[in-house]
């Protein structure tokens, strides 16, 4: 199903990553967080790279952030897009070995670990090694990701609910990640834990291009590649499409999802 561990793959993925991401909120977020002027960053899953580029601004003229990422075209479109003084984009696997890239003083993983559900604690281990002590580590995940909505029909509703089983069985997706961050860190002895959560997704009235575009692309790519039968409508995964963005356009529908914020710092 993928040939990198990732599910939203696509040619468009950059594009959707760029699109969707809120710079006021990724620097309000990371000064929670306590990022500081001069700190080295290491933004792991950087996507489009617009994460990485406003987490730079933050650590001011002697700071260092490099944005990783397994794909190709995203660090090509990070380098096109975000390339500026103290940025470095690396093609890297965060689950592979990182130590070639030095020791960072704050690590951020943001909407990286639900692709990973069942190796998310052993991505944690292994990146924690190239943290400083005393460093930060910043995990940022969805909970019940893309999963509570208000005015879907039964039928969509029952297929929502049956792809998400789909997604969880045979891609490793964890719509529940946010609520394991905590965990993590915890057990590997992080001292000074903080939680917070907010709502990520609220989604009412009038539909913007930039959540249909984003939801559109979940659905589409998430759907097609997830080998759900979508037994439940006659003209399949078409007829299943037509009418999630008939639904999800009109303005009665409520969308939210929550987002939960762990930071700790590095014992030892």
């Amino acid at each position: 199903m993928r040939t990198n561990g990732y599910l939203m793959e696509s040619e468009e993925e950059a594009r959707r990553l760029d699109l969707k991401t809120d710079p006021a909120t990724i620097e309000r977020h990371a000064r929670w967080a306590g990022l500081q002027e001069g700190m080295r960053v290491a933004d792991l899953g950087c996507g489009s790279g617009k994460t990485t580029f406003h987490l730079n601004k933050l650590t001011g003229a002697k700071g260092e952030t490099i944005g990783i990422d397994n794909s190709e075209q995203r660090i090509e479109f990070a380098k096109k897009h975000y390339a500026a003084e103290g940025v470095q984009f690396e093609l890297a696997d965060i689950r592979s070995d990182l130590s070639g890239y030095g020791k960072f003083d704050f690590i951020w993983v943001r909407f990286v670990l639900e692709y990973y559900g069942s190796t998310a604690d052993e991505i944690i281990q292994n990146i924690s090694q190239v943290l400083k002590p005393g460093g930060i580590m910043c995990l940022i995940d969805l909970d019940y990701n893309c999963l509570t909505h208000y005015g879907l029909p039964k039928r969509l509703e029952s297929t929502m609910l049956g792809l998400r089983r789909t997604l969880e069985q045979k891609a490793d997706f964890d719509p529940l990640a946010g609520r394991k961050l905590y965990s993590y860190l915890y057990d590997l002895g992080y001292t000074d834990l903080d939680v917070t959560v907010e709502a990520h997704h609220l989604i009412f009235g009038e539909l913007s291009e930039v959540d249909k575009f984003n939801w559109t692309k979940k659905v589409e790519v998430g759907g097609k590649l997830s080998g759900y039968p979508f037994d439940e409508y006659d003209g399949g995964y078409d007829e299943f499409y037509e009418e999630f963005q008939n639904i999800f356009s009109h303005p009665r529908r409520f969308t939210y999802t929550p987002v939960i914020l762990c930071q700790g710092k590095k014992l030892s």
